[in-house]
């Protein structure tokens, strides 16, 4: 038998699973609200938002997954949601993203190795072009497009051989991204879909008891936007002489903290915790690859400093004491 449930710009339909009529009574019963019996009587929520593709989204396995990984979180710990919603994210983020922010530390760490080794290759390729343009006799006007040709595709070739030599492509180190992005979308819309159960709406703590509305004292959202930039600062420290398309990007990402503020303003409190977890958590795996300790054991290929948090302190003050 299936029902909706009419929502403020969206339908929320469920199908009842058990083998008896529903009534309102059972509906208002004390043990509907439990995350277990949303859990096995109820098939996953169906969002159907105004975008055809934000509902396929809401409605697609990962996202499943993960409602069934943060309910079974909440029922195997018996923490309340808010804590619950922690410990998930701290646990994702320490066995998925972690190791994947350390490999590319080591990828990035064996690209920077072949910088010079490809600067030195570069000039040598460059004097071997000029030598090959004066064999062939070529005029002044001749050997710009031929040498300049010739010397690209070499030297993209040199490159593409110390990749592999190293195993070190770029890409790899973009693997991060790829996984993460995805990860938090579906934590994000298994949060929204679990709201939209009801089974939230008493999970919050101190200045946010119900995690199915926004936080009106903005809190949470302010934290997120600060610890985003605090993020984004400790990244643009790392970069002594930035260049132009760099500061670009970094004055981008400054833009959308500050973005996250008002967007994390207007969802329920459940996201803009888990939001804020996931910044804090990322942060301090950013601080623990620094460690010397690990920088030993990932056998980095750049050398690293022995103490970096000293230096991270006395580059930040440098910067903003100006």
């Amino acid at each position: 038998m299936k029902r909706s449930l009419i929502l403020p710009f969206s339908v929320v339909s469920y199908t009842w699973t058990s083998y008896f009529t529903p009534s309102w009574f059972l509906l208002q019963s004390y043990d509907i609200l439990r995350p277990s019996f949303l859990c096995h009587h109820f098939r996953p929520v169906r969002v159907t938002m105004l975008s055809g593709w934000y509902s396929s989204l809401a409605d697609s396995t990962p996202v499943h997954l993960c409602e069934q990984l943060l309910v079974s979180v909440q029922e195997a710990s018996g923490l309340p949601w808010w804590f619950s919603i922690c410990v998930a994210t701290l646990s994702v983020r320490t066995l998925v993203t972690l190791p994947l922010a350390a490999y590319q530390l080591v990828v990035i760490s064996k690209v920077e190795a072949l910088q010079a080794e490809i600067s030195e290759l570069a000039k040598r390729l460059r004097y071997e072009v000029s030598v090959t343009a004066r064999e062939r006799s070529w005029t002044e006007r001749e050997i710009c497009p031929p040498a300049r040709f010739q010397f690209k595709k070499n030297l993209r070739r040199i490159v593409s051989q110390l990749y592999v030599r190293d195993n070190c492509h770029p890409f790899k180190a973009s693997l991060l991204v790829w996984v993460q992005l995805p990860l938090w979308i579906s934590l994000s819309l298994a949060l929204r879909n679990l709201n939209l159960q009801g089974a939230l709406a008493a999970g919050g703590a101190l200045w946010f008891p119900d995690l199915t509305i926004p936080d009106s004292t903005l809190i949470l959202p302010v934290c997120l936007g600060l610890a985003n930039l605090l993020i984004v600062e400790v990244f643009s420290l790392q970069r002594v002489a930035a260049s132009r398309t760099q500061r670009l990007v970094l004055n981008t990402v400054r833009g959308f903290s500050l973005l996250m503020i008002p967007i994390a303003a207007t969802v329920p409190s459940s996201m803009a915790l888990y939001w804020f977890a996931s910044s804090l958590v990322g942060f301090s795996h950013n601080l623990l690859l620094r460690s010397p300790s690990i920088c030993r054991l990932l056998q980095l290929s750049t050398p690293h400093s022995t103490s970096p948090y000293r230096d991270l302190l006395t580059a930040f003050f440098a910067k903003y004491r100006k």
